[in-house]
């Protein structure tokens, strides 16, 4: 293309350069048509034509030179624009390798923590199922120990058993009764009893080497007697009677204060009290009909039917509560519930009547009593006999296992 370029300039130039010569030629020609003009000028025309046949190769040479010169700098230029798109092109092919390298590295790097991550999440997962695993094969083994052991405490107790175990055992049986009649019922009197019956099967063993177990027996036996035996059931069947005895009680009637003393007034025998003994003669006689007290103070009025209810229903609610606390062994309940039943008897019934007279006594008595006991804390007998028990268990594993190696 750029060859094509160069030859198609060469040519116009060369046209150009041809047009003068033509018009010379032209201009040579013309005096040889124009036939009429004077000599003169003739001559003038002749000479000029000389002139430019002797001016014409300086100028075609001058003209050549200059193409050389325009086409070396179009050959420079064509050049320097080929090694521009050149050194362009090949950036741009730097570019896209230098992109593809980095698209490459970062997809690497992503392999790279991809993988790492993997084998961390396989390293953790190995590490669990292994912990996993010892702690099965730990509890399997705990297990294992456990069952052999309770399988030589099974053949020491049928292989080593001695003839009077039966009083041991029966005696351990007996005293964690009592400790359950104690703690949970609060049956002291049977906690006793059960704990001296304990000691009765010690004693038929005849074995000095538990004479500590008795000493701790015999405490415990001091300890339970010493507690106060509470009768619950009389208590609540005195209250349970009370509580029905409440609506055969008389109610009080109106109290009225005390009459003010009168001394009777005498008709005087002055003649000028006449005024005086008439009032003194006609109060006497009206008084055979009509009498007429006064009296100062606060009268307390009698209590409507729906109140005598209310009050009645109240006094049994607070009797009820009185039962109630004997059960739970309330103190403080027990005795404000009989303190109020008190003073509603003592202010709403007929202090006259010896059914309510009865009644405050019963009530005074029963407000009397203990319902809260403080009770031993624990048997230290439970925890010796079961240490001796576990003893001597454990001395016959002892024995079978050297017997048997």
């Amino acid at each position: 293309m750029t060859s094509k370029n160069n030859n198609d300039q060469v040519e116009s130039e060369n046209k150009n350069d041809s047009t003068p010569t033509t018009s010379t030629s032209v201009e040579s020609t013309s005096p040889t048509k124009a036939e009429t003009k004077p000599e003169t000028k003739a001559k003038e025309n002749s000479s000029a034509a000389e002139t430019q046949k002797t001016e014409q190769p300086a100028q075609l040479e001058e003209k050549q030179g200059k193409r050389g010169v325009k086409l070396g700098a179009i050959a420079i230029v064509l050049s320097i624009l080929f090694g521009g798109g050149l050194t362009f092109h090949m950036q741009q092919k730097d570019a896209q390798y230098q992109a593809q390298i980095d698209a490459l590295r970062n997809q690497l790097a992503q392999a790279e923590s991809s993988m790492s991550s993997k084998v961390t999440a396989a390293e953790q997962a190995t590490l669990a199922k292994a912990n996993e695993m010892a702690v099965h094969t730990e509890t399997l083994l705990a297990q294992q120990h456990k069952s052999i052991e309770s399988l030589q405490l099974a053949i020491a107790d049928v292989k080593g058993r001695r003839p009077n175990d039966w009083l041991l055992a029966e005696a351990d049986y007996l005293v964690k009764l009592a400790g359950r009649k104690l703690f949970l019922e609060h049956d002291v009197e049977s906690a006793t009893q059960l704990m001296e019956s304990a000691d009765q099967r010690i004693a038929a063993l005849n074995d000095p080497s538990l004479v500590p177990l008795r000493k701790s027996m015999a405490k415990d036996i001091t300890q339970l007697k010493s507690v106060p035996l509470i009768d619950r059931d009389g208590l609540v069947l005195r209250l349970t009677a009370l509580q029905q005895q409440v609506d055969s009680l008389p109610l009080a009637n109106a109290i009225l204060p005390e009459a003010q003393a009168e001394e009777p007034q005498q008709v005087s025998q002055n003649i000028d009290d006449w005024q005086q003994n008439l009032k003194t003669s006609l109060k006497d006689f009206s008084e055979n009909f009509i009498t007429f007290r006064t009296r100062d103070g606060n009268i307390i009025p009698l209590l409507s039917p729906e109140q005598t209810f209310y009050l009645k229903e109240n006094m049994k609610a607070k009797l009820e509560t009185a039962i109630k606390a004997v059960y739970v062994e309330q103190e403080a309940l027990y005795d404000a519930a009989l303190t109020t039943a008190q003073e509603w008897s003592f202010s709403f019934f007929d202090q006259q009547s010896n059914a309510v007279k009865e009644f405050n006594k019963s009530l005074n008595q029963l407000s009397e009593q203990n319902v809260q006991v403080e009770y031993p804390v624990k048997l230290e007998t439970q925890q010796i006999l079961s240490d001796v028990i576990r003893d001597r268990l454990r001395r016959e594993v002892t024995t079978i296992g050297s017997e048997e190696k």
